[in-house]
């Protein structure tokens, strides 16, 4: 069994080597151990220092494409080279490689098929606490979407089956944490949470800028996971907001109506609070027509992501048949450190 270790990477010359450092060469149940980085377009020598620290794999993107692609783009060439199981981990050393081993040991075991670690998010200090808030709430919004018990939705330190690496498809651009767990959780795979340590912090983070652009961002990739994975309640529930509220219009116009009528007053006819019940009603349908659109839009999703499956699947069988043709070649052979194309 052959395990790659892949790092995304965007200019990690010096948070790259302690990062190696700690990365291990053997665990149990493993038969081979490897690392791979992926270059996401570095300016500094981050390729250099990937290759003088042993790096067996190194993935070159052009320009910078941004973590998700990165990440994706890892998984393809560790499937292309021979992996049973795949972890991922940041190039900034915020995971503790020692931990790999317990993250990797459901999968190696077969009781999972995406082992994500879970950080100790109430004790990292350089977390302010409204980002420990936002990580809760993004946490939950997960879990709902995906019906899995993970506790860590936002960990990037995940080890992958092939099976799973195989089925798992990406559609942001901004992050692959959320796309990954609640596709998993869809297609009934099995998603197990295990306790790892973090290091403490090496630079500031680049997916948090500033406050007000993760709340934006994290919001829009909650909202996004939603209506994907959850369209027809995610749009019952944003169309029951306007119905509700034309439906309350529509009941205090009958109330003073009858109470005109009662109190052989002229009824008055109220037209602007009828016409904005009207507008709100005819909202909240659209919302719900929009609900039925997406949901037969995510069976077809469905189906090209099957699709998809099954052509990287022959793809990784012909490949493992050119190799055996040769004489069972390795799929990496000698050469650690080499610098490999990104795939596609």
């Amino acid at each position: 069994m052959k395990l790659i270790i892949q790092i995304p990477c965007f200019n990690e010359e010096d948070t790259l080597p302690q990062t190696l450092a700690q990365l291990p060469r053997e665990v149990e149940g493993i038969a081979t151990v490897e690392w791979l980085v992926v270059d996401d377009g570095s300016t500094d020598d981050t390729v250099r220092v990937a290759r003088d620290h042993g790096v067996d794999h190194i993935v070159s993107l052009s320009p910078n494409r941004g973590l998700a692609r990165a990440f994706t783009a890892g998984l393809d060439a560790c499937l292309m080279r021979g992996a049973d199981v795949i972890v991922n981990t940041d190039g900034d050393n915020q995971y503790h490689g020692g931990d790999i081993a317990a993250l990797v040991k459901p999968v190696v075991e077969g009781r999972a098929d995406l082992a994500i670690g879970a950080r100790p998010i109430d004790e990292i200090e350089h977390f302010s606490p409204l980002k420990k808030v936002l990580q809760k709430l993004g946490s939950w919004a997960v879990r709902t979407a995906s019906g899995t018990e993970i506790r860590d939705a936002a960990s990037g330190f995940r080890a992958f089956s092939r099976e799973a690496a195989l089925r798992l498809h990406v559609y942001s651009e901004y992050t692959y944490t959320m796309d990954t767990t609640i596709l998993a959780g869809q297609i009934g795979m099995s998603v197990v949470s295990v306790p790892v340590r973090t290091n403490p912090q090496t630079r500031p983070s680049r997916l948090m800028k500033s406050v007000p652009s993760y709340l934006w961002r994290t919001g829009l990739a909650i909202l996004r996971v939603f209506v994907i994975y959850r369209p027809a309640r995610t749009f019952f529930l944003l169309g029951a907001v306007p119905f509700l509220a034309g439906f309350a219009l529509c009941v205090r116009w009958l109330v003073l109506y009858v109470g005109d009528i009662a109190a052989d007053e002229v009824a008055r006819g109220r037209e602007p609070s009828l016409i904005l019940a009207a507008i709100l009603i005819i909202v909240a349908i659209q919302m719900w027509l929009f609900g039925v659109l997406a949901d037969l839009i995510g069976a077809n999703r469905k189906l090209i992501e099957d699709v998809q499956y099954r052509v990287k699947r022959r793809a990784l069988e012909d490949v493992n048949d050119g190799h055996a043709g040769q004489g069972g070649a390795d799929t990496n052979g000698p050469g650690a450190g080499r610098r490999d194309p990104g795939p596609g």
